[in-house]
């Protein structure tokens, strides 16, 4: 009985937090723009372009700040190596005047629970992004600790899932 009274909690959180994050998104169009890229993605446009596509970190934060600026919004981008400096940069997002994330976790999707909590506490709505098709690779990585809380999850499509990402949150309200 206490597992099922458990999985029966988790679910009721997981629909709570789903219909704040969707409460926030019936208000207006995102403003403030979070894009968090998580370790290794520094080394894109060289590391195994095969899998993740051969455009660079910069080229796809460059557009994506190109795409925001024609819609007159802001967009922040933030890449790190540290699981500590991404949860601190989740964190922040609570204070300043971010009102979406974009996310790509990265390796981070399959281990990082912190993340998971951090993302929980900022009650933002947000974008769950992967360059590859995580669900066509090794088994490992075809869990997500973000995909139950995102609003959405775009995976597969390289760099154009943060453009599809980000279109929505400037757009589709």
């Amino acid at each position: 009985m206490a597992i099922s009274v458990n999985i029966v909690k988790r679910v009721d959180i997981l629909i709570k937090l789903r219909q704040n994050h969707t409460m926030m998104l019936e208000t207006a169009a995102a403003k403030n723009i979070l894009v968090l890229h998580g370790p290794n993605l520094n080394l894109l446009g060289s590391r195994e372009p095969e899998v993740y596509g051969s455009a660079s970190l910069d080229e796809i934060n460059g557009r994506l700040s190109e795409l925001a600026k024609d819609a007159g919004a802001n967009l922040v981008n933030f890449q790190s190596n540290s699981e500590a400096e991404l949860i601190s940069r989740i964190q922040q997002a609570i204070r300043d005047t971010t009102d979406f994330i974009i996310i790509n976790p990265a390796a981070f999707t399959h281990t990082s629970i912190a993340l998971h909590d951090a993302l929980a506490a900022t009650r933002l709505p947000f974008i769950e992004v992967h360059l590859s098709n995580i669900f066509a690779r090794e088994s490992f990585r075809r869990k997500s600790y973000f995909s139950a809380l995102a609003l959405g999850v775009i995976s597969g499509l390289g760099a154009r899932g943060y453009y599809l990402a980000l279109e929505y949150a400037l757009h589709t309200r």
